[in-house]
């Protein structure tokens, strides 16, 4: 494992040896993995609420919380200096540059009533959990679906796997033979305008689909399940490892007018379906 000190703080994210990336990859393999089993246990014990965020659907159980120590215990031990940005904690600052951007439970609502669409995706960035997320960088990161038995993962510049076999998209459909992934909202008024961009968007595709988990979408891109992918409001750690995941097995991903992908947009597509797709989904920017 890479060891940095404060003069080698990171400021480029191609400084790193291909050897050093991989090890970063195995880092987040295993601490995501971990987490996995641990939820996926938890699950078998019984689920509940243990409380609300955003709104009353926006929830979170004990074992995001659990899953989400357990990474950053492991972390704060194995790369002391690293920041931590995770969806249930607060921020640790980076002393090195890098920070580890950690979805403990992405598809929390599925997980709660027993839909397989959840997963636990950790990833490494270049950057700082106070810095803007769009600047972020990374380097490498995994995602674990437990129930599908699925682990994804990535290193920048080298590709993407699925349980070790090397992904790579296919070529693009035309839009209206495309299958399409989104998510929603979890205010209800948000929901009803995405709503309406989905039906807008139906009689141009060839169906869609809604999964409820962010970073299996954009998995499911890297695995030729999807065509397409589209979702507004979300936050770093929904995507920051999967992005990856699709990136380096040949998809396009990209936000707002095209350019770089963030809380206002993400879309995720074979090459040349961005371009169509961009044209039937607007940013709602109200929040």
């Amino acid at each position: 494992m890479p060891e940095l000190d404060d003069a080698q703080t990171v400021h480029d994210a191609d400084q790193f040896t291909p050897d050093e990336l991989r090890a970063f990859l195995d880092l987040a393999v295993t601490v995501a993995t971990e987490a996995a089993e641990l939820v996926a246990a938890r699950r078998l014990e019984g689920v509940a609420v243990a409380d609300t965020k955003s709104s009353s659907v926006d929830i979170v159980t004990a074992s995001d919380r659990e899953s989400e120590a357990h990474i950053r215990r492991r972390l704060e031990a194995l790369r002391p200096g690293d920041g931590f940005f995770g969806e249930e904690s607060d921020a640790s600052a980076s002393t090195t540059g890098l920070t580890w951007v950690v979805d403990p439970i992405d598809g929390t609502v599925n997980y709660l009533y027993g839909y397989p669409n959840y997963a636990v995706s950790v990833a490494v960035v270049v950057g700082d959990p106070g810095s803007e997320p769009s600047s972020f960088t990374t380097l490498a990161a995994a995602v674990v679906n437990p129930e599908g038995r699925e682990t994804f993962t990535a290193v920048r510049g080298q590709g993407a796997w699925c349980n070790g076999e090397r992904l790579e998209v296919d070529a693009a459909p035309p839009l209206e033979l495309a299958l399409v992934g989104t998510g929603f909202s979890y205010s209800a008024q948000r929901r009803v305008q995405q709503a309406e961009q989905w039906m807008t968007l139906s009689g141009h595709v060839r169906d869609l689909r809604r999964v409820g988990a962010a970073s299996l979408d954009l998995c499911n891109i890297a695995i030729n399940r999807l065509d397409a992918y589209y979702e507004s409001g979300l936050n770093p750690w929904d995507h920051a490892g999967a992005a990856l995941v699709a990136r380096e097995a040949g998809a396009v991903v990209v936000g707002e007018g095209l350019g770089r992908e963030g809380r206002r947009l993400i879309i995720a597509a074979r090459p040349g379906l961005e371009q169509e797709l961009v044209r039937y989904v607007k940013v709602l920017t109200d929040e």
